[in-house]
């Protein structure tokens, strides 16, 4: 009892101090879970509001689908990204591996069925006279789309934020394709996972308790969002 007080105690101050290994972490972490949260939703929002409003034949299959991917471990996502960013894969030459950019590639891959299909369920549970009304009174396309997502707008947003709550917590993808390299890709998993292997208890437990705190930010935004829906 007496070590895990100590660590506890050690942690706090390395939080307080604010510790430059552990901001490090903290920041790499920020940065990429939001960038790959901003293209995921740029490519998954227009994905779920088009199987939501869609009438096609295999659409029960692409939502099935799309849940199926919600749960991919990470690191499936790790070695697909890795086969096409290493030395000999297809996209080798553009030196992308072990870099920021390699695990935001990776995290937007994991985050975007998760956006898609939270856009799906909540185009579905949307008015659907929304869209022959805008049509009546002359709106456009794009105009009556952006109507319906306004109407729908938590629940995507509802959809963003348990994008960033999947990414900012994994850890497959950041180590395989970012390489856990020290004040560069290292991320917060990735270095609780190596500074509790190394004995150095206090670090990962002080690094865990602030991405705690971001996950219960992330809990309660997205609980701010469910009701603000409601009536």
């Amino acid at each position: 009892m007496g070590f895990i007080t100590e660590s506890l105690k050690t942690a706090l101050a390395l939080i307080v101090s604010l510790d430059r290994e552990v901001f490090s972490a903290v920041w790499t972490s920020l940065s990429v879970a939001s960038w790959s949260i901003v293209f995921a939703t740029l490519a998954g929002v227009p994905v779920g509001v088009a199987v939501g409003l869609g009438d096609f034949r295999l659409k029960r299959a692409v939502i099935t689908l799309l849940n199926t991917l919600m749960g991919m471990p990470t690191v499936v996502i790790g070695v697909l990204v890795y086969s096409f960013l290493s030395r000999r894969g297809p996209l080798g030459g553009w030196g992308l591996l072990f870099t920021p950019k390699a695990m935001i590639i990776g995290q937007t891959i994991l985050a975007i069925p998760i956006v898609a299909s939270y856009t799906v369920t909540a185009v579905k549970g949307a008015d659907w006279r929304i869209l022959p009304t805008a049509y009546t009174l002359g709106a456009g396309r794009v105009q009556s789309m952006a109507q319906l997502l306004r109407e729908a707008r938590f629940g995507v947003m509802a959809a963003v934020v348990a994008g960033f709550g999947r990414v900012i917590s994994e850890v497959g993808v950041a180590m395989m394709v970012g390489g856990n390299i020290r004040v560069y890709t290292r991320t917060m998993t990735t270095a609780i996972a190596l500074e509790t292997s190394k004995g150095e208890f206090a670090m990962g437990l002080a690094l865990g308790i602030i991405l705690m705190a971001v996950a219960l930010g992330v809990n309660l935004l997205l609980q701010t969002l469910q009701l603000g829906k409601q009536p």
